[in-house]
């Protein structure tokens, strides 16, 4: 998304960050931070960190699902754009109308499976297989971003919807 507003140094429009923005930064900073000590602790010990695979895969996992939901929001998720620039405006507006409808359906149900994960790791307090920490610190983490992706799916068809 973007101010209308031009920036004064160089007239191009501001960029608005998204919160999926900051939290996507941050996630990349911290998995380029752990992956830089665990290669350094390597060369220097020809030992590495246990945790940092297992870590850096849940970032990892979390970096996706943000960015996805700020792609969502700014409709920039792939589309095969002959089918959909090839039409008219209302067929360009039916055809996000139907992503936009396609794309909450499938996060819902990825909500859903997503929160039994999280309840059985929880409930049988299974534990990450390399640092033992309880699992579902991992796993709550799908649930939570698929409903974010879905509620931005759902900003985007209200854009989508009001479009004319």
């Amino acid at each position: 998304m973007t101010d209308q507003r031009p920036d004064p140094e160089t007239s191009a429009p501001r960029r608005r960050y998204l919160p999926e923005d900051w939290v996507g930064g941050a996630a990349m900073a911290l998995l380029a931070l752990i992956t830089f000590a665990n290669v350094v602790m390597r060369y220097l010990t020809n030992e590495s960190f246990a945790w940092t695979e297992e870590l850096s895969v849940s970032l990892m996992v979390i970096l996706t699902m943000v960015a996805a939901g700020g792609a969502v929001l700014r409709d920039r998720h792939i589309r095969i754009e002959a089918v959909f620039i090839g039409g008219s405006a209302q067929r360009r507006r039916r055809l996000a109308i139907l992503s936009a409808i396609a794309t909450i359906v499938t996060f819902l149900i990825m909500f859903g499976l997503g929160l039994r994960l999280f309840w059985d790791d929880y409930r049988y307090e299974v534990t990450s297989p390399g640092i033992g920490v309880p699992q579902w610190w991992y796993t709550v983490w799908l649930p939570v971003l698929s409903l974010t992706i879905a509620l931005r799916a759902m900003q985007r068809l209200t854009m989508a919807w009001r479009a004319s």
